[in-house]
């Protein structure tokens, strides 16, 4: 696998090509020292891989994750943040390791990451790769807040110009990413594009009603209320087989 190591700090770099290097199937493929050097690596070498550090001169981790258009790469933070700290990002992306990094902390992550890689393949190859299962986490930072957000818990996606707020939880922060980025990673079986700018999440639709001119209005779990044209109803009846 492809892989990144992103870190300011060139031991911290040099102490995982070390413990990696007893891993055959991770091939690193570059190191880059900030989010800036990151993100013109990612570009040129198109890793399936980030070990990314949080703390950086400049942009941090974070920002960077923030700037880059899917498909995105796994990532695996690396982090010198206390335990109580890393508590804060909750269930993360798809793992974390404190520095200096546990060997057998490791192994444990690489196994989570060829077991979710393992899982893709058996739904259907390379483009079920690229799609986001209900079991995947979306990263969203909005201010000084970050989320790790299951898809399962996402009910409603809102185009904002080249933004798209989303709606989970009791939160509805902006992710910077358009939504016709984020309908290219989310599942048709879970998701539906209820009109141009909002997608909605089916699992969360609570009722339906006739509307103006053959569409529909569709009220999701927790009340929000979604128009659909009558082109969209059409699809939409199709689609639940109403």
């Amino acid at each position: 696998m492809k892989t990144l190591l992103i870190d300011d700090e060139r031991l911290a770099r040099n102490e995982l090509r070390r413990l990696l290097a007893v891993h055959p199937d991770i091939e690193i493929v570059g190191e880059a020292v900030d989010a800036d050097d990151a993100l013109k690596k990612i570009e040129a070498l198109k890793p399936e891989l980030l070990f990314l550090d949080i703390q950086m001169p400049g942009a941090d981790g974070f920002s960077l994750l923030e700037r880059l258009e899917p498909p995105l790469p796994a990532v695996i933070f690396t982090t010198a943040y206390d335990e109580f700290a890393v508590k804060a990002f909750d269930f993360n992306a798809l793992d974390y390791l404190l520095k200096p990094v546990d060997p057998d902390r490791l192994v444990a992550a690489l196994e989570k990451l060829r077991g979710h890689r393992n899982a893709a393949v058996l739904e259907g190859g390379a483009q079920s790769h690229h799609r986001l299962t209900l079991e995947d986490k979306v990263f969203v930072r909005e201010s000084e807040r970050c989320w790790f957000v299951p898809v399962r818990n996402i009910r409603l996606l809102e185009s904002e110009g080249n933004y798209t707020r989303v709606h989970f939880d009791n939160s509805k922060p902006q992710l910077f990413r358009s939504l016709s980025a984020m309908e290219e990673r989310l599942d048709p079986k879970h998701f539906f594009r209820a009109n141009r700018k909002q997608v909605i999440a089916l699992a969360w639709v609570e009722d339906i009603e006739p509307w103006f001119s053959g569409g529909l209005l569709v009220k999701l779990k927790g009340g929000l209320k979604v128009e659909l044209s009558r082109r969209q109803a059409q699809d939409f009846r199709e689609k639940m087989s109403l």
